[in-house]
């Protein structure tokens, strides 16, 4: 079943409603087009405070609001909630799922990326990354467990497994993830338990690659390192994992016990962009030209994530502002080809801000690009990472929300969204928790060199 464009104007459809495509949406309606947004997801989420939720500091409600609730006063939008599974660039058509097919004028693709596992898909059970909104109450649901598993058992036995968590990937994720867990382990759970110690803790992040955070200047790695350990978090660099299994992480083969494993070590694109027929690296990002189409589509966009778009000999990062930046090139450049002036726009051009990681209470680090040149780190780098990340939230409630919980968490040391919901399993707790299993005969690696025998 075709689905016709509304009367003679053109129709837009936009594939992914993330910071590009809803950037994109919102230009487009002030153009004389129609325009469909289609999401398998009945939201917008605000991915970098995603690990916020994860460590429960702030609920789903506070970063995510419904597209529909976003676009309801652009009258030429309407929002399609179903899961695109084919292209035919040719007829200029969608198909959707449910069996409905979007016949399109221009296609903007905007679709993002999900987790890697660099071929070991069967990590993902035991060690989950950080994407979604399912993802991050998964992640919360694992770290507040761990501690009321160790609660439990300390009373019924009177010991628990040693609290190890163990982090794959030094990026921001993973430093976020790391520093989150420090602080709701020594600063907000201490007065909780009243069998365990929640303090004692450890958190280990194992980086493939020479550096923590090595998308940042040499400054910023080093500060970001001296921040983490003040937070008690262990890093490791040039740790290659081999294997990952309920209970613990192989690095080679060093067995490095862990009750709770998460991932944050890398990234590819949305198969979306190989169903397009086009270029694609060695990721599944499309390969775009300076005006953000495939090579031979003038009539398609590919944005944020999903693009692979260079600048100044570097491809630009996939994270929020890029993606951005292109939902509005997007929709501006087919406002000016409605009106036959195209080739009056300029290439596309990034305009680098800088780059933010929190990594605790009151630690972060900030390279920034505008309006002035610095490098920041400590406090500053925090309330300035606070306060872009509330400007950015989409909606006044979600602003004054997210400000007045961080106020209540920073003021009273409390977690007010501490929700375990769902199974009350946690993989490899059982092994961990019996001394006599065969597998605990392994080689096994402290998480901290002073922890050794």
């Amino acid at each position: 079943m075709a689905v016709p464009s509304t009367g003679k104007r053109p129709r837009v459809v936009v594939v992914g409603a993330g910071f590009g495509g809803i950037h994109a949406a919102m230009d487009l309606a002030k153009l004389p087009v129609d325009v469909t947004v289609v999401d398998k997801k009945n939201h917008h989420t605000f991915q970098p405070l995603l690990y916020q939720v994860a460590l429960a500091v702030l609920s789903p409600g506070d970063i995510a609001q419904p597209i529909r609730s976003m676009l309801r006063n652009d009258a030429n939008t309407e929002v399609i909630m179903d899961e695109v599974v084919a292209f035919d660039t040719v007829a200029h058509r969608v198909d959707l799922k449910s069996g409905a097919e979007l016949m399109y004028d221009f296609l903007i693709v905007a679709t993002g990326s999900t987790h890697s596992y660099f071929g070991k898909d069967e990590w993902a059970k035991w060690a989950p990354g950080l994407k979604t909104l399912e993802d991050a109450t998964e992640i919360r649901r694992r770290v507040l467990l761990t501690f009321e598993l160790a609660e439990r058992q300390k009373l019924e036995t009177g010991t628990h497994p040693p609290l190890n968590f163990v982090i794959v990937g030094g990026g921001p994720t993973g430093v976020e993830l790391a520093g989150a867990i420090s602080d709701i382990a020594k600063l907000y759970m201490t007065r909780d338990f009243r069998h365990i110690d929640p303090g004692s803790a450890q958190v280990l992040i194992l980086e493939g690659s020479p550096h923590i955070l090595g998308m940042y200047p040499p400054d910023l790695q080093l500060k970001a390192v001296e921040q983490l350990t003040a937070l008690g978090v262990t890093t490791r660099t040039d740790a290659h994992v081999s294997d990952i299994q309920p209970g613990y992480v192989l690095v080679g083969e060093e067995r490095i016990e862990s009750v709770c494993t998460l991932w944050a070590a890398g990234v590819q694109a949305s198969p979306l962009g190989k169903m397009l027929g086009v270029e694609t690296d060695r990721r599944g990002s499309v390969l775009v030209d300076d005006h953000l189409h495939p090579h031979g589509h003038p009539d398609i966009f590919v944005i944020g994530d999903l693009a692979h778009f260079e600048q100044d000999g570097k491809q630009v990062p996939g994270v929020a502002q890029p993606a951005m930046q292109m939902g509005d090139y997007a929709a501006k450049r087919i406002g000016l080809l409605l009106e036959g002036k195209g080739d009056k726009q300029k290439p596309f051009r990034y305009f680098d801000k800088g780059d933010m990681a929190t990594i605790g209470r009151k630690a972060a680090v900030a390279r920034i690009a505008w309006p002035f040149h610095a490098h920041w780190s400590g406090f500053m780098a925090w309330l300035t990472w606070l306060v872009v990340h509330i400007f950015f939230l989409i909606g006044f409630r979600n602003r004054w929300g997210v400000f007045r919980q961080w106020a209540y968490t920073y003021l009273r040391f409390q977690d007010g969204v501490r929700l375990i919901v769902g199974s009350q399993d946690l993989p490899g707790w059982g092994q961990l928790a019996k001394p006599d299993t065969p597998e605990r005969d392994l080689p096994r690696t402290p998480l901290k060199k002073e922890d050794a025998p």
